[in-house]
């Protein structure tokens, strides 16, 4: 029997990948053709293998470094790779330190342009953009409510709210998304129920008080790990957008403020819905970074949040793209 390459085997869709990874302290390198992180304890050296084909974005953290050839691998499998401080942010690449977020996106190989071509089909036009800034808040909606009715139903988890309460905000956001005029009525209305779903998490949670601050200036466990979290949903988010070949700067409610902006509509499709409760329920119940951030990962696993969002993004594409072609050709 003859040795089988890793290029005769198939590529597991990024949809159903499982791995995410934050490395720190250790090497990335390729060995005996795997890719490989090393470890030292003490004068001893451990190697462990990442299963590249299953793996959707890796966060190298302090203490890391990684060659040329790991670095080559991992572009030809399509995983993402992010370098941050320690304990997953703030995120950065090697060139910009004062980018937000920046992913180093594998170019081994041409993109598709079929949901590129029907994205810009829409965007060059407000309209376009604000029906489908529209669309990803609707999404988003219905995804808070599924998550969150979905924890409050499990036995081994301390999330508890007031049902009616919840589904009439949920329904009051939905009509206040119809009817905004521009992006701006968006993002205000993105702005008040992110803050009435924490005050709602803490009230579930019995978390006490609580106020957002970002960038790392939070001292409080929720803050970290609502920082920590985001940037896991950050990666799966370039990710789903570089699957289907769109670039980052095509946002369609965040660009006007921030560069990548569509990392950041994208990743706001699962946010509240997933690391939002997850971050109050682990500060809650005392957990470490690490724990934490094995919950985020396993939670979006199970939610399949990557499938989601490649879900929605060519939803979005496919509907808003085939109204301009009709309109453009006077179909009915």
């Amino acid at each position: 029997m003859h040795d089988i390459s890793p290029s005769d085997l198939k590529s597991i869709l990024h949809s159903k990948r499982a791995n995410i990874y934050y490395l720190e302290h250790c090497r990335v390198l390729v060995k005996q053709g795997r890719v490989e992180y090393v470890t030292q304890a003490g004068k001893q050296a451990q190697y462990w293998n990442i299963p590249i084909a299953n793996t959707t974005s890796i966060l190298l953290g302090t203490g890391t470094s990684i060659t040329q050839l790991a670095m080559r691998e991992l572009a030809k499998a399509g995983v993402l790779v992010g370098f941050c401080g320690g304990g997953g942010t703030p995120l950065f690449s090697a060139t910009e330190v004062d980018v937000e977020v920046a992913w180093l996106n594998p170019q081994s190989e041409y993109r598709p342009t079929e949901y590129l071509q029907r994205w810009v089909s829409f965007w060059f036009k407000p309209q376009g953009r604000l029906d489908a800034a529209k669309s990803f808040q609707l999404a988003r909606l219905a995804r808070v409510e599924l998550q969150w009715r979905t924890l409050k139903n499990q036995r081994d988890v301390k999330f508890q709210f007031a049902t009616l309460e919840f589904a009439s905000a949920i329904a009051r956001s939905g009509a206040a998304v119809r009817l905004a005029a521009n992006q701006d009525s968006l993002l205000q209305e993105e702005a008040r129920l992110t803050k009435l779903l924490y005050r709602s998490a803490t009230l579930a949670t019995g978390y006490g008080d609580f106020t957002r601050t970002k960038f790392g200036g939070g001292t409080d466990a929720a803050n970290r790990f609502l920082d920590h979290g985001n940037y896991l949903a950050y990666g799966l988010a370039a990710t789903a957008a570089w699957v289907l070949g769109i670039p980052h700067g095509l946002a369609v409610l965040h660009g006007k403020t921030r560069r990548g902006g569509l990392v950041f509509d994208v990743a706001d499709l699962i946010k509240d819905a997933v690391i939002l409760p997850q971050a109050f329920i682990s500060a809650q119940r005392g957990d470490d970074e690490q724990s934490f951030r094995r919950a985020c990962i396993d939670a979006l696993t199970r939610t399949e949040a990557l499938d989601f969002m490649i879900e929605t993004l060519k939803s979005v594409a496919e509907t808003l793209g085939t109204r301009i072609e009709q309109t453009d050709s006077g179909t009915p």
